[in-house]
């Protein structure tokens, strides 16, 4: 990679971490200069995204997946994406209330011989069949298209309530009506367990799970890949960049120190913090694809970039990459709810609460934030600020700070 050599401020550092949840830095890199050019610029062939099997099913993805909320001026990222392989789509029909799904359609009405070279993948969260063939077929309206490539239960995090024999016989159905070519879910907490119990289902072509240098290297992990390996089931990475889920100072304290030398280490070897964490993942070969929210040309570029680099990480990058994981687990939630959900005497979502308080102070999307908060009833909001939740912090394998960054969050959300 011939990202150019700086030296970086604490100030330019703490910019760029505030947007690193994103995908990858917003520091313009010199191998590529998409952000300035035409929309019919031609790609040259070896400037395309490379693709990976996903799973057993016959098909091959492009290793990086453009996801996010994008609008329909964003017609331009949805083009350059393309010239590039970037060809894994995913979005939601909760994604910008629809308007995702709108920019996707508006894109296919205008370039609609794209559409056979996108691998498609939208989202429902509900495992009520009803409701997932009214959604579905909403989607596919909004979406200018007869059907999607893969189709998500989005959020699942109970497979055994939540895949039953009703969604399998749903799924069936609508693969024999074209409808669907592969069904999958999305999993934010209980990775792990959702992944071992879908592996022996047998009927599940793909999960898109939280997956990055944080959570690869745990036993649990790594189990429950090996086990999705085994059953044919694509991956895809998401949340690749561990964004902190609570705010980061208010919950650790300052460890910019550390993150600041890890940058410059990088940056010296040509690239990035951020397309560091995204190359740590695809050295995993298992994992098909990296779905990352890439809003703008700058970060796309970037994440292509690192997609396209031979240049594999060395020992010292993925131990510097370790030390900061365990130096800043306090300001993490990896997501396992079932430890320390057991750990309060009230019935509270301490993960969706967390993970709330994640998109309002990491990604600083404080309307998403407001909204998955808002989805709390109000019993649960008033047990917040009463529970106890020592017994849930000491459970806690991060060493989180629960009570404080919850009752943060609620106080902050409300």
């Amino acid at each position: 990679m011939s990202g150019k050599k700086r030296e970086i401020s604490r100030r330019d550092f703490i910019k760029t971490a505030g947007a690193g949840g994103l995908g990858a830095t917003l520091i313009p890199l010199s191998a590529l200069r998409l952000s300035h050019a035409s929309a019919s610029a031609t790609v040259p062939q070896e400037r395309i995204v490379p693709t990976r099997p996903f799973g057993k099913t016959g098909v091959n993805v492009p290793m990086l997946s453009l996801g996010g909320v994008l609008r329909r001026s964003d017609q331009i990222l949805f083009k350059m994406a393309y010239q590039m392989g970037v060809t894994y789509w995913d979005t939601a029909d909760s994604y910008g209330w629809g308007k995702n799904e709108l920019a996707i359609g508006k894109y296919f009405e205008k370039y609609p011989d794209h559409r056979k070279n996108v691998f498609l993948v939208t989202k429902a969260a509900t495992s009520d069949p009803k409701k997932l063939t009214e959604k579905l077929n909403a989607s596919l309206e909004k979406m200018n298209t007869s059907y999607v490539d893969m189709y998500f239960i989005h959020y699942v995090s109970d497979v055994e309530n939540e895949l039953t024999d009703e969604v399998k016989a749903w799924v069936e159905k609508a693969k024999a009506k074209g409808k669907i070519q592969l069904f999958g879910f999305s999993a934010h907490k209980n990775m792990e367990t959702s992944m071992l119990a879908a592996a022996k289902l047998g009927w599940i072509d793909g999960i898109m799970m939280s997956y990055n240098y944080r959570l690869m290297a745990g036993n649990e992990m790594k189990k429950a890949v090996d086990a999705c390996v085994k059953a044919g089931i694509g991956l895809t990475a998401m949340k690749t960049q561990a964004a902190f889920s609570a705010n980061f100072y208010a919950a650790i304290g300052s460890e910019t120190d550390d993150a600041l030398g890890m940058t410059k280490n990088f940056l010296k070897k040509g690239y990035t913090a951020e397309q560091a964490k995204l190359k740590a993942v695809w050295e995993n070969p298992n994992i098909a694809s990296i779905c990352s929210a890439m809003p703008n040309l700058t970060i796309l570029q970037a994440n292509v970039d690192a997609a396209l680099d031979k240049k594999k990480l060395s020992e010292g990058d993925k131990q510097r990459l370790e030390r900061y994981a365990q130096r800043t687990a306090p300001g993490y939630c990896a997501g396992c709810a079932d430890i320390c959900e057991a750990g309060v005497d009230s019935d509270l979502p301490i993960s969706d609460i967390l993970r709330a308080s994640m998109y309002a102070n990491s990604y600083k999307d404080r309307r998403k934030a407001s909204r998955l908060f808002s989805r709390l009833p109000t019993d649960v909001k008033e047990n917040i600020l009463k529970a106890d939740f020592t017994m849930a912090e000491k459970k806690c394998p991060q060493g989180l700070r629960i009570g404080r960054i919850v009752k943060n969050a609620c106080e902050d959300l409300a």
